[in-house]
């Protein structure tokens, strides 16, 4: 039989040690998946002031409009909502003189850098603000040739919330106020690098083109063959196809301003002619139309009266 172990030698085991009752920090997640503490990123160091060396976008605009909008509108608002992964939309907005100060406050409650405002006008009108808030600065366009998703019906589809690329004609390049308009355009529309409703795929592309003094937009998906013989090799662009999707509207600037939705006017378009004007113009040559019917009414009676017709000697042939 086996011996018992006495006190003593069961006193002197050894004794298992104890694991530390403070619980392990958790790491940080991120886009990309659990990051690791000891590894250190070039996106982590910080620099003596306490900035980080890498840039980093964290555009966010601000998507809204005023009350009385139509619905073709509101339709086109929806579609620009639809295609900025990037933007918030937020209730209406009264139209007035003090809707500046109302935006400004809700771009700053909505954590936003900058602002699309919608604007409609005596239900016929649409005027798009763009802004970037709070210091400026902000621009006034007038929208015409607005055509929606729903209303054309084209064939081009992409995915949703995927990165666009954006391509400017070369006449954003030949004047200041043309190269400014580019560089909002680029910072709003522009979706930012691993944004968190982002897709990181580039299968559309927004278009910028001037013609007539007039911003063009239009958006493409690019199509690519997917057959294993029809594979593109890379950089091969000769087989790839742009297929439009819409939506497409043209921008008519009014002023640039040096602050947000004001301030002082940088630029002034001199050829900029108000829709009420040309309403105004039209009423007056269809008013001048009516005019020249009774001015030759007029004359046709004066030429009666001053050439009377020869009494006709059979005419009271039959009286009797």
């Amino acid at each position: 039989m086996a011996k018992k172990r006495k006190r003593s030698e069961a006193a002197q085991a050894v004794v298992p040690p104890k694991k530390d009752d403070v619980v392990p920090e958790r790491p940080a997640r991120t886009l990309l998946g659990w990051k690791d503490k000891n590894v250190v990123n070039q996106d982590d160091e910080v620099n003596e002031n306490g900035h980080s060396p890498v840039f980093r976008n964290k555009e966010k605009v601000l998507v809204t409009c005023s009350r009385r909008i139509i619905y073709r509108y509101r339709h086109l608002m929806l579609n620009v909502v639809s295609l900025l992964p990037h933007c918030k939309k937020d209730n209406k907005v009264e139209s007035k003189e003090t809707k500046g100060a109302t935006l400004n406050e809700l771009v700053e409650l909505k954590n936003c850098s900058s602002c699309l405002f919608f604007e409609c006008r005596k239900a016929k009108d649409l005027f798009l603000w763009m802004s970037k808030c709070p210091n400026g600065p902000s621009v006034k366009f007038l929208v015409s040739a607005v055509h929606t998703m729903e209303e054309l019906k084209l064939t081009g589809n992409h995915l949703k919330a995927s990165r666009p690329l954006l391509t400017f004609s070369t006449n954003f390049e030949k004047d200041a106020h043309w190269k400014l308009l580019k560089e909002m355009l680029l910072q709003i529309f522009e979706t930012p690098k691993d944004h968190r409703k982002s897709k990181p795929f580039h299968d559309h592309v927004f278009v910028f083109s001037i013609v007539d003094d007039h911003i063009w937009f239009r958006n493409y998906q690019i199509s690519v063959p997917h057959n294993e013989s029809d594979k593109l090799p890379r950089g091969g662009l000769d087989k790839m196809t742009l297929v439009e999707v819409g939506p497409r509207f043209c921008l008519n600037p009014i002023k640039i301003f040096g602050g947000s939705f004001g301030g002082p006017t940088l630029y002034e378009n001199p050829f900029y002619v108000s829709p009420n004007q040309i309403r105004a113009l039209e009423k007056r040559k269809k008013a001048g139309k009516f005019a020249k019917k009774v001015k030759a009414k007029t004359r046709r009676k004066m030429h009666e009266m001053a050439n009377p017709l020869e009494p006709d000697e059979f005419a009271d042939m039959w009286k009797d």
